[in-house]
């Protein structure tokens, strides 16, 4: 909430009182009398979540117990979707007490380009770890909006309280604003506490997570410090991440430096399908959608077959049926690629499994099997009719039987 509070203030939302780590024991003592507690949070960069179930989050009745908290968590270490990350800082933030807790999040699909929310009166956890009918997800249009029928509708599914529901829709609305004026890609509030004041219930955004699109100029309205973008990159991310554009994205994690499937993903949807299903054996995620222009994908192949290609046994290119993107000018590009690798390196097994659809599909695929079948390299494509789930399995299929394979050689000549 360090920045939190002052980006929902923006919109209006009611937050608690946020003090930094440099506070004096004077202020944290006014802060305590508030309420007679106060919480402490540790300062990680980039977005990292499940601190309160690692325990990286106290609640304090004391200044001493709060500078001892300090002291824990200032550089205290966390793992993140596998990676170890390290706090820097940390925030006294203001209790509020609550009858219930609120999850909240906005984005935008990918795949249907619908703005969308999920909302649950159960929040203050995980979201995965809630029951399906616990949950409402929804979508509306980017043009009108998030409306109060639409909190109204959502709420009402759930069977919420009227007090909440008066609540909630005099604020949840307010978000929308905030999420499509200043260039954000997600935003989610995790929880929202609900303090009874008199008679009336009111939310508070206690804990705040989102992801902006640092490629649009709206972002930069929020005059936020560069320092709250930086992540523990590899090498392969930070040499991807600098040919980010404004046309065509460029985002890429590594999942597993020992994995044997590299993707090119195409789209959130892709991304999420591929990613989960692919699990460990993918070297990389990633999401190159938005119509890329062919220098910039070209760029990126090269970069990706550089650090991947050599211990992969399947290249997965998968996507949904594409609007915008030039199917022809993203395959020449990657195929280019391929070609100017295997010029420059030493022939390897490798399978490439590929499942697009889009405009100049057809003119793609026969681009890119002209130049497989020069270098000899066994390929399987699919069409945008084709299920993406079937396409991401038959490629863990492939990977599987290289490695059988790959055994039964090793073995055959040992003996």
């Amino acid at each position: 909430m360090r920045y939190g509070a002052q980006i929902l203030k923006l919109a209006g939302f009611p937050v608690p009182e946020v003090l930094k780590s440099n506070a004096t024991y004077e202020a944290i003592e006014t802060l305590l009398e508030k309420r007679g507690k106060l919480v402490v949070k540790p300062i990680f960069y980039g977005g990292v979540g499940k601190k309160g179930k690692a325990g990286l989050v106290k609640i304090v009745s004391s200044v001493h117990e709060a500078m001892e908290a300090k002291r824990q968590l200032y550089f205290a270490e966390h793992n993140f979707h596998n990676e170890k990350v390290v706090a820097n800082g940390v925030t006294f933030e203001e209790f509020i007490p609550s009858e219930y807790e609120v999850y909240f999040n906005l984005n935008v699909s990918s795949v249907s380009r619908r703005a969308s929310f999920t909302l649950s009166i159960d929040g203050g956890v995980d979201i995965e770890d809630l029951p399906v009918n616990r949950i409402v997800e929804n979508s509306f249009d980017v043009l009108t909006g998030l409306k109060n029928y639409h909190i109204i509708d959502a709420l009402a599914a759930l069977n919420a309280p009227q007090d909440l529901v008066s609540a909630l829709v005099r604020h949840l609305p307010k978000l929308w604003e905030l999420y499509n004026d200043y260039g954000f890609i997600t935003l989610e509030l995790n929880p929202i506490r609900m303090e009874r004041i008199g008679k009336r219930l009111q939310a508070v955004g206690c804990d705040f997570k989102g992801m902006l699109d640092q490629d649009n100029p709206l972002a930069d309205r929020l005059n936020l410090p560069a320092e709250i973008f930086e992540t523990n990159l590899s090498e392969f991310e930070i040499e991807v991440n600098q040919l980010r554009t404004y046309q065509g994205q460029s985002d890429v994690a590594v999942i597993n430096p020992e994995g044997t499937i590299t993707s090119f993903m195409f789209g959130g949807g892709a991304n999420s399908a591929a990613t989960e299903i692919l699990s460990e054996k993918t070297t990389i995620s990633s999401d190159f959608g938005g119509n890329p222009p062919y220098e910039k994908m070209y760029h990126i192949a090269r970069i990706v077959y550089d650090y991947w290609l050599k211990q992969s046994n399947v290249l997965l290119i998968i996507g949904g049926k594409a609007n915008n993107t030039d199917i022809f000018v993203t395959f020449k590009a990657m195929f280019d690629a391929i070609r100017d690798y295997y010029n420059k390196h030493d022939k390897k097994d490798l399978y490439v499994v590929v499942g697009r659809g889009g405009p100049n599909l057809i003119q793609g695929f026969s681009y890119a099997r002209d130049i497989l079948e020069s270098l000899e390299i066994p390929y399987k494509f699919f069409g945008y009719d084709s299920s993406m789930i079937e396409v991401i399995q038959y490629a863990v299929d492939i990977d599987n039987w290289m490695i059988q394979n790959k055994i039964k050689n090793s073995a055959h000549v040992s003996k």
